[in-house]
């Protein structure tokens, strides 16, 4: 007798590999999706606006890169003395505006970049509320704990976000045709818009996901993270302690998950072999100037030096820096 809801997922038309380059936006599931991605050594641009919640902030952000403008002071407004873009996540304010920029623009100007040689975009839309300054009428990516009164607040439609995405997916392809666009609803509850609000929202996401899939049949795909946890996990065991976000458990089994849907068996063998790896770079001595810890050090960069021999396309000049520094201290 089975005791839950296995939700099948096809294998997908497209592999992901560390051939591949990947983008990453969206809401704070995309960054535990894309952090593991990235602490597995694959090549993975994530977030390069910050955290994005709504369909919309996601689109113009797409937007400003393919545009190629960088941001400049007059992008920027001021709430306490700390500086901010409306655009961006508060990882990028800084109390000096010049600061503020080159965060923003070192990170922009590898992303604008890169959008025209993606080969996936996973994109993941958190909510279909938006807020847009009363000031100027534009949706913000973040309020950045500004009054609630500097903002009105509306839910995206269906029509809107399929224009919108339909229009950014078209000019993408244009620049790079075999391009994939594998969209997610996040499973995070946005509890403060109550109840039947946030299942209000989430209908409106799920279908205008749905109706651009139908529109770029070809480019557009649908990974089931929120049926995951919604469905096949569906206990509270699997939840943080706010009982919103996903638990560990809960993200490793959803990454399981999207192994097995997008990982050929060559990358899964690459990453059996990259994972003792990950954890002795994790490791913690009790005493680094031990013989003992010394010791595993130089093992550990004599076995890194071997799998970026076997595999010179992933990258581990990070790691190797970091062991070779750990050995002279």
């Amino acid at each position: 007798m089975e005791f839950r809801t296995k939700v099948p997922i096809s294998r997908s038309d497209f592999q992901v590999d560390h051939h591949s380059r990947l983008m990453i936006f969206g809401s704070c599931f995309s960054e535990n999706i894309g952090n593991l991605l990235l602490a597995n050594k694959f090549d993975v641009d994530l977030n390069p606006f910050g955290i994005l919640y709504n369909p919309l902030s996601i689109s113009i952000a797409f937007d400003r890169l393919l545009s190629g403008e960088a941001f400049n002071e007059s992008d920027l407004t001021i709430r306490e003395g700390i500086y901010h873009s409306f655009l961006h996540h508060g990882a990028f304010s800084s109390a000096d505006p010049q600061v503020c920029l080159r965060r923003i623009n070192d990170r922009f100007d590898s992303a604008s970049a890169r959008v025209a040689q993606t080969d996936v975009f996973f994109v993941t839309f958190g909510t279909a509320y938006v807020f847009r300054s009363k000031t100027t009428g534009n949706v913000v990516g973040n309020c950045h704990k500004f009054p609630s009164d500097f903002f009105s607040r509306n839910m995206l439609s269906v029509e809107l976000i399929v224009a919108e995405w339909s229009k950014l997916i078209g000019e993408i392809l244009q620049l790079h045709p075999d391009s994939k666009f594998v969209f997610t609803v996040s499973p995070i509850r946005h509890w403060k818009d109550g109840a039947h609000q946030n299942q209000v929202s989430k209908s409106i996401l799920h279908l205008s996901i749905d109706k651009l899939m139908k529109i770029h049949s070809d480019s557009v795909r649908y990974f089931p993270a929120y049926e995951l946890m919604m469905d096949d996990l569906r206990d509270y065991r699997f939840y943080a302690s706010d009982m919103m976000h996903p638990s560990e458990i809960a993200i490793e089994y959803i990454w399981e998950r999207f192994r097995e849907t997008y990982f050929s068996d060559e990358t899964e063998k690459i990453l059996s072999q990259w994972h003792p790896l990950l954890l002795a770079l994790k490791h913690r001595p009790v005493d680094a100037d031990s013989v003992v810890y010394q010791s595993f050090l130089k093992n550990t960069l004599s076995k890194i030096l071997q799998f970026q021999n076997k595999y010179p396309f992933i990258s581990l000049s990070e790691e190797i820096k970091q062991l070779q520094n750990s050995e002279s201290c």
